[in-house]
């Protein structure tokens, strides 16, 4: 049974040094509508754009997950995204007054506290979730994740470690998903560092918030283990946090063996390739997807200047998705390169922008307007689009403000972006 989307039923504020640069910062939990996803705002800075927490958004760090977008950026989120994983917490935003989220006691342990202290909701739209059916395989030097089908509607995760200390024995860990047992078995594990590694560690500027309260190190007899085997279950606690940037709740069996941040990314990228696929073939329904004659109903247009057939699903105001079939009778055809037939540039543009119509339209203050497109910038037309393709649309929000919206848009063929460009729109009276 696929669960319904939940969010917090007040907010939650609070604050604490970063792991890494020490420096304090204040963030709040908010409750955020259906499909909005867990999405960062940085308090600090003047007209920071939203980061949602998606792959899409990734930024290598060492040691740390770290999120990105138009010289906005917030790092450190990976045990904030596990408690979200693990709590089926789908819609959030999390404003931070600094770069990196507060480390508090270097678990999920707080966060966990702090979200049931404000209450779950559930909310009215069925979460995405991505069922695997072809297993994902990632190997990185001594480090490998394999995600394999499974029967149960859920996330098995197990992982093996193994650590380069004298006297510091590894260890495996398996888990099935459930937030009963995220609280109990992850979320109390803290992060840590190996007795060897402390001083360079402090050298190269890691670790200045850290503590013997908030970090083990491992090799060092005066430290005390909250739970048997804490070091392996943080490892899997790191992972629950990457996988959340899949943005869907993934029903899998995950084995890793010593992988990190960096592979756990790479494994999130190669599943959202596989779920794409599926979307665009139409083997995953979303809830919040519009059929044709729904997409009738939202927009003016009707044949032959109709370029989107299907809505692969909409995220709330923030995101859409769209399918168009790209057939040797489409009527331009007859005419834009007939010998070597050819999508034209413009109405691949345009059908970017009849999507980003369809996502503006959603909100409810936008019911009986029109999306006006007044102006195109950024264009890139990276491939040519030619029968029996797939165009794949993706619109995202940039800025949406009174009756003007700025939209950025890409299109792809079978991974390969051939189009992009960012939309600003007028909304008027219909």
């Amino acid at each position: 049974m696929i669960r319904r989307q939940r969010t917090l039923r007040t907010p939650v504020e609070f604050s604490g040094p970063g792991l890494h640069s020490g420096a304090v910062v204040r963030a709040r939990l908010l409750p955020a509508p259906v499909d909005h996803g867990v999405v960062f705002q940085r308090t600090d800075l003047t007209d920071a754009p939203p980061i949602p927490a998606t792959i899409a958004y990734h930024s290598q760090k060492d040691r740390r997950t770290r999120l990105a977008r138009d010289g906005a950026e917030v790092e450190t989120v990976e045990h904030m995204l596990a408690a979200c994983s693990g709590l089926g917490l789908d819609n959030l935003v999390v404003e931070m007054s600094g770069a990196e989220f507060p480390g508090l006691d270097g678990s999920a342990l707080e966060i966990v506290r702090l979200v049931q202290r404000a209450g779950l909701v559930d909310q009215s739209s069925e979460a995405k979730h991505f069922k695997l059916e072809q297993p994902v395989y990632v190997k990185q030097g001594a480090a490998t994740l394999v995600a394999l089908p499974s029967d149960k509607p859920s996330l098995t995760v197990q992982y093996a470690a193994a650590f380069d200390e004298p006297g510091v024995e590894g260890g495996t860990f398996q888990l099935d998903l459930s937030p009963q047992s995220f609280e109990q078995e992850l979320a109390p594990a803290r992060t840590f560092c190996l007795a060897s590694e402390v001083e360079t560690l402090k050298k190269a500027g890691f670790g200045k918030g850290a503590t013997r309260e908030n970090t083990l190190v491992l090799g060092d007899p005066e430290t005390r283990m909250r739970l048997p085997a804490e070091a392996v279950r943080h490892k899997m606690l790191d992972l629950l946090g990457d996988l959340r940037l899949l943005g869907a709740d993934l029903h899998a069996h995950v084995i890793a063996t010593r992988s990190g941040h960096a592979t756990n990314a790479e494994l999130v990228r190669l599943l959202v390739d596989q779920m794409q696929l599926a979307e665009t073939a139409g083997l995953v329904r979303r809830e919040s997807g519009l059929d044709a004659r729904e997409i009738l109903r939202m927009l003016p247009h009707r044949y032959p200047f109709l370029l989107i057939d299907r809505v692969v699903e909409v995220e709330g105001a923030r995101r859409a998705v769209a399918i168009k079939n790209v057939t040797i009778n489409e009527p331009f055809f007859q005419g834009h390169f007939p010998a070597a037939p050819l999508m034209p540039g413009v109405l691949q543009l345009e059908a970017m922008a009849q999507l980003a119509g369809v996502l503006l339209l959603r909100r409810l203050e936008n019911t009986g307007k029109l999306a006006v497109l007044w102006a195109i910038d950024k264009v890139k037309l990276r491939g040519a689009v030619t029968p029996g393709d797939q165009l794949r649309l993706e619109v995202e929000t940039l800025k949406s403000k009174d009756q003007v919206a700025q939209v950025r848009g890409v299109g792809t063929v079978a991974g390969r972006v051939v189009c992009e460009a960012t939309l600003m729109f007028t909304l008027v009276d219909s």
